[in-house]
């Protein structure tokens, strides 16, 4: 391994799993793979695939960076769980990329959107909240990149993050679905 430091970025919220590893600012190698299901067991493997192909191991690694979202909320939580288990077993740096700050990378200027079921998108213009509004509603829309160059913009953003970001955390940018019960608990009776 040459002299650069080596970022490893991944993905997995939306439909694919996707790495790329950079030495520097250059691509060693990078893989995506579009997928409805299966991104907890096929992320490790394509981790290792793509540190086999450029020619490194986990312990070359500097730093790792993660899509944190929004998107799929199980993905999201694939992805950062992952991200966070490695750093820490490797004593390395995890950092989080917003899949806003992936668009934004692109340059365009549009209004950075993630797609979102029923005709929705997330938006974030800069410096604001996310928000969740119709697809139909948003001027000059610029949305995410194939997934390989998510995962190279995310090792990018990563290598160029101070080191003592805080460690990824999954960014909603809506409720989940899921609520607690409102109904009262059970009475525990005791055995006396």
């Amino acid at each position: 391994m040459g002299s650069e430091s080596l970022t490893l970025g991944f993905d997995t919220s939306a439909a694919h799993c996707a790495a790329a590893l950079l030495s520097g600012g250059d691509v060693l190698a990078c893989r995506a793979e579009e997928m409805a299901r299966g991104q907890a067991e096929r992320l490790m493997p394509l981790l290792e695939e793509v540190l086999a192909e450029g020619g490194a191991t986990w312990r070359d690694l500097d730093r790792i960076g993660v899509g944190i979202g929004p998107g799929n909320f199980t993905g999201i939580r694939i992805s950062v769980a992952a991200a966070r288990g490695l750093a820490l077993s490797l004593d390395i740096s995890a950092i989080g990329i917003s899949n806003f700050d992936v668009i934004r990378a692109g340059g365009t200027g549009g209004t950075p959107v993630v797609p979102a079921p029923r005709g929705m998108v997330h938006v974030a213009p800069q410096g604001a909240r996310p928000a969740l509004v119709s697809a139909s509603g948003v001027p000059d829309p610029d949305g995410p990149p194939a997934p390989s160059e998510m995962a190279r913009r995310i090792a990018l953003l990563a290598r160029a993050a101070p080191a003592d970001a805080p460690p990824p955390a999954p960014l909603y940018a809506r409720p989940a679905d899921a609520a607690p019960a409102r109904d009262t608990p059970p009475v525990i009776l005791d055995d006396a």
